[in-house]
């Protein structure tokens, strides 16, 4: 779910009450992607609204450990999201804490964006994620379409996002069906 607050990114959706409305009707893992800031004092209102995985980034707050301890002071899984002028060794001192790391290959904001072909920095975070031998997620979000799977998963992602890519097509589990080959 992607929560924009029109400052950190020009678009605005939604809050904590919605989530909390298709907690109602969901039993799905929800995974909150915050472009808002400051994120801290929001972790609280989406945590009560029972998302499942709270991911930010690290730009969005002064301390972004200090986000990570307040979410999983929640009981929630905690993400970094890295724009893609953000470098992977942001991560450095985060990873003993973190569940899932999120790359973004368009800048965050806009949905129907241009594949940016970050390969190299989605392997670079997977070498990071082996290396220290916890269970963390690679996402990657952005102009992620039957083309692009393929590249990204070879790189190391195991969580795909694709928006306009299904959302485009009328026949919703067909486009789903190709994204996964």
């Amino acid at each position: 779910m992607d929560v924009m607050d029109g400052h950190f990114v020009p678009n605005l959706t939604f809050g904590p009450v919605v989530v909390e409305s298709l907690r109602k009707v969901s039993s799905k893992i929800f995974d909150v992607h915050l472009m808002i800031a400051p994120v801290d004092p929001f972790i609280e209102g989406f945590a009560k609204a029972d998302a499942d995985i709270i991911t930010f980034h690290p730009e969005a707050g002064d301390h972004p450990h200090r986000t990570v301890q307040l979410i999983k002071s929640f009981g929630k899984k905690a993400g970094i999201a890295l724009n893609p002028a953000t470098p992977v060794s942001v991560l450095d001192y985060l990873l003993k804490d973190i569940d899932l790391v999120l790359v973004m290959t368009v800048n965050p904001g806009f949905g129907g964006q241009k594949f940016i072909p970050l390969l190299d920095k989605i392997k670079a975070v997977r070498e990071r994620i082996s290396a220290c031998g916890r269970a963390i997620d690679l996402e990657v979000d952005g102009g992620i379409n039957a083309e692009t799977a393929p590249q990204v998963i070879k790189a190391g992602a195991d969580v795909l996002v694709a928006g306009t890519a299904v959302f485009r097509e009328k026949d919703y589990r067909g486009a789903i069906q190709r994204l996964r080959g």
